[in-house]
Formats: C-alpha cells, structure tokens, sequence
C-alpha cells in the first residue's frame, strides 16, 4: 500500500473528531503531522490531544507558526473561519488549503473504499462494519468520525483502525456535502431528515452521492421500504433480528441501532462474507463512543452520555433509555445557532413527543464556536416553546448549578442522558454528574 510522500500537512483544529482521524491516517502513512487547536492553546487537558501526541502530532499554537514553505498542505474543515492565524499563513505562504474532506479522498486513491453516509447512523454503521471485517480477517483500513469503543484505550483514540489491506471503511459527512468528493466502490445511506439542510435538499445531496457509487450499495434511497417490515425485538440494552433465517443479536440499546446492525449485515454479506460468522463478529461490537455510552450507574441511577444533536437522533436515544425507567433526565446542549434556528420547529414538537410528565429536560446555551453566526436567537427561545406546550424544560446556563440540580432530583430507577455535539466538555460533564450523584449525602 502507498503510505504517502513522506511530507509534512498542518491540521487546523486537529482535536476534532474528524480531523484527528484524518490526522492519524496521514501519521500511518508515514508523513509529518503537527496539529493547532484552541482548547489545546487554553490549556485544556482533553484526552484526544493528550492521545494525538502519544501517536505522533507534535502541537503548535494556533498563530500561523506552525505553517512553513516546507508545508504541503494545511488541512482545515469547514468551521475554520477565513480569517484564522494558521490559513492566513498558509494563503501568505502559498501553502495549499485543503479540506479534511479532499486529504480523505486523497488517501483513498487507488483503494476499495466502503463509505458510510445518512442523516443519522453513519458513524455507529461504519463501527459495525469495520468491526465485522476486522473480525472476519479482512484487516480492513476504518476511518469514522466517532472513536470505536473495541478500539479505544489509554493511548488511542480508536476512530481509525489502519489495517494491512486495500479495503477502506469511511464515514463520509454530509453535513458540508463533502461526502461528494468520494466516489466509492460500495456504500450505505442509512437514512434522510433534517438537519444540515432541508429535506428535499438533503434527499437530493444522498441521490447524488448514491449515483456516484461504483459496485453496489446498501440504501434506504434506493430501496424507500428497506425497514417497513423490519420488526426487531427491543430489549433493555440490546435487541434481536432476524435476517434470512438466521438471528442477530445487536449488543447495543435501541432500535436505531437495530437498524443500523441490519444495514451493516446486509452490506457485509453483499461483499461475500458468510451470514453465520457476520452474526458471530457483530455480538462481540461494544458500540461508539458517545452514541448512547453508558458512563456508570451510582445509587441505582444510569448516566448515559450521546451525540444526539438532531430530532431523529434525539427521539431515538431518548425512547432507548426510557424503557423500564422511573423518569429520564435529559441534558440538551445546541451545536450551533443556524441548526436551533433551522431545527426550532422540529426539536419542539420532538420533545413535546418524548417527555412525559414525570421526565425533566435541562436546555444548555448554545455552543458557541466563533464565527459570524447569527447569535438573535438563542436557547432560551426553545425553552419558552416548550414550556408554552407544558413540557418541564429548563434553561441551565450554570454547569455547576446544573450537575447539582441533577444529583438532587434524580432518584433509583432513573436515568441521565447528556446530549450534544461539538461541545468537547460534555462527556466530561456526564461523568461529573456520575461522581455527584455518587458522593452525595
């Protein structure tokens, strides 16, 4: 396999989920990597950077020092503004720009590339799969935009798995359109709402991309009844399926992530591998980091921490931890101003839906990531909706007061469930969440 031109890329923002695995790919393949990052700048201690270094990335300060005539490329994603020290460098320095996006399609020159796409799903889907394949002996190449809890541990992020062979599992973002830059071998659609875009945009991003498919695909675009008669059994913490007479067990909670296993089987037999040894290598999958991860239970209390940012993702890791609990405790926090504004209408009726009377829902302020975004409406809005329809939503601009209100009302049979994206102190939160309900009196 070509492991690269032996040259040096600065990554901007490499801390991110999807930049720190484009960054560890370009490392295996034996270039140069420094990285910058705000929180690294501040002194955060967050672990992906702690574990960025372990692998190889020597961090800069985000001021345009870690860019030189000697640079090949500065990788950036869409959220970097224009005006950020380290691209201003670079444009000084006629050092090229490139997406994160265009440094993936670069790499997967030449491979047999799987790629992972839909509203919702894509990066659980990409885990399963890589997963499967890795157990089945075909040592593949995995790049996901969420860590692989099989894959995690003390010195590994566990977002990319960089095996021996050709064959490559990527998640691929539509969030930007970027997944328009691949044009794979096999793919998977998951499935198509709202989010980035509208509906019927998004519906015409997917058929785009689906076009651009070389061998065959696993779609909910192609095939719109793909889970219409899909009927799996939902059990606290797990679930069951049947897919030609042979019975899957899906280790992981809700019937999203049912389906997620059925598209992840199907695409794996459509490359040749025996259904008998798929359902062996998947019962063995731990799940993907902050999709539904269980942080630990204390007095009789679960606290769960999820990625879930939009109404379908929301609804569907909500309904999966309500079963058999006293109440659940939500934590929401917003990814950015243009999603709550775009999203408002949906995320209010998906909550009417889901709380019920005895539940609490706790708004955080938006995270805000810089930029020139429209700040006018902000998350006490959606709180005012929600309220106006008898939802118990609270505005919680106060993490320390918030973790103390939470530890207070929760009580044995309940469950926490911290939600969002993008917000890198999430995670952290819900295990201070745990440790306060832990210590307290």
């Amino acid at each position: 396999m070509n492991r690269g031109d032996k040259r040096h890329y600065h990554f901007v923002g490499v801390a991110g989920v999807g930049m720190s695995a484009i960054a560890q790919v370009a490392l295996e393949q034996g270039n140069t990597v420094t990285g910058s990052d705000r929180d690294n700048d501040a002194g955060e201690a967050l672990d992906v950077i702690r574990k960025l270094r372990i692998a190889g990335v020597k961090f800069v300060p985000q001021d345009g020092t870690g860019v030189n005539k000697k640079t090949a490329g500065v990788v950036v994603s869409t959220a970097i503004e224009k005006d950020n020290p380290d691209v201003l460098a670079a444009e000084r320095l006629g050092i090229p720009l490139i997406h994160r996006s265009g440094m993936l399609a670069k790499f997967l020159d030449g491979t047999s590339c799987i790629a992972i796409t839909g509203t919702s799903g894509k990066s659980t889907v990409t885990g399963m799969i890589g997963w499967i394949l890795d157990q089945l002996g075909a040592d593949p190449v995995v790049v996901n935009g969420a860590p692989i809890l099989n894959w995690v541990d003390e010195k590994t992020v566990g977002n990319v798995r960089y095996g021996s062979s050709n064959l490559w599992v990527v998640e691929a973002d539509e969030s930007d359109k970027s997944l328009l830059k691949y044009h794979p071998d096999w793919a998977v659609i998951t499935n198509v709402s709202k989010d980035h875009f509208a509906l019927d945009e998004t519906l015409e991003l997917f058929k785009t991309f689906s076009r651009q498919v070389k061998k065959g695909r696993v779609s909910i675009i192609d095939q719109p009844d793909l889970l219409r008669s899909f009927n799996p059994q939902i059990a606290v913490g797990h679930s069951n399926f049947v897919y030609k007479d042979i019975e899957f067990v899906v280790p992981v909670a809700g019937k999203h992530n049912a389906e997620n296993a059925f598209f992840a089987v199907m695409l794996c037999e459509r490359l040749g591998f025996p259904l008998d040894q798929i359902r062996k290598a998947l019962i063995s999958f731990k799940g993907i980091q902050r999709r539904l991860e269980m942080i630990g239970e204390a007095r009789g209390i679960t606290v769960i921490d999820d990625y879930g940012h939009n109404p379908v993702k929301i609804k569907a890791a909500w309904l999966a931890v309500e079963q058999a609990r006293k109440k659940v405790i939500g934590v929401w926090r917003p990814h950015g101003y243009r999603p709550l504004v775009t999203m408002m209408d949906e995320l209010v009726s998906v909550f009417t839906e889901i709380c019920r009377p005895s539940d609490c829902l706790f708004i955080m302020p938006v995270y805000d990531a810089g930029g020139t975004a429209d700040r006018s409406i902000k998350s006490e809005k959606l709180v005012e909706l929600l309220r106006n329809k008898n939802i118990p939503a609270s505005y919680s601009p106060d993490v320390d007061g918030l973790i103390a209100k939470i530890s207070d009302v929760a009580v044995e049979g309940d469950v926490v469930i911290v939600m969002g994206a993008r917000d890198p102190y999430l995670p952290q939160m819900a295990r201070r969440i745990l440790k306060s309900i832990r210590t307290r009196e």
